[in-house]
């Protein structure tokens, strides 16, 4: 399974994220490219800053959702996306493409941390999990995106 934490897999992820571009459109779903690396900020700033960030989960969403968060199958389209994660107004690139490529950054220069919190919706990941899970939601919503 591929990483943020893995140097030729965080150099792609790269790569694919200055493929986007204010006009890049997208494949499928409601966000705008804006609000799509809005949304993607937060799975990032979660693992980076090792707290919750104000998300509370319940204990049937971590069941039934937490194993094909790491898992080598790409997520389906169109999954429903926790309400404090919606864009609910428009989002503009560049300062979005910004952080989010600063976020990305700093997460992969995480690689070696020991110590996690667990995730605030799904509970204890190992290093290897949360490498494989922050991969795994910006390839989803790149792919949405055509990159």
């Amino acid at each position: 399974m591929k990483s943020i934490f893995n140097d030729a897999d965080y150099d792609t992820l790269v790569k694919r994220l200055h493929k986007l571009t204010p006009e890049s459109e997208r494949q499928w779903g409601k966000m705008s490219v804006g609000q799509m690396l809005w949304h993607c900020q937060f799975p990032l700033k979660i693992a980076i800053e090792n707290k919750d960030q104000g998300i509370k989960g319940n204990p049937l969403i971590r069941w039934f959702f937490k194993k094909s968060l790491y898992s080598d199958k790409p997520w389906r389209k169109n999954l429903p996306t926790a309400p404090q994660l919606k864009a609910t107004e428009e989002k503009d690139f560049k300062p979005e493409f910004d952080v989010l490529l600063s976020l990305v950054e700093e997460c992969h220069a995480k690689k070696k941390r020991d110590k996690w919190n667990p995730h605030p919706l799904f509970g204890h990941f190992t290093h290897d999990q949360w490498g494989q899970l922050e991969y795994k939601h910006l390839d989803h919503h790149l792919k949405q995106f055509g990159v």
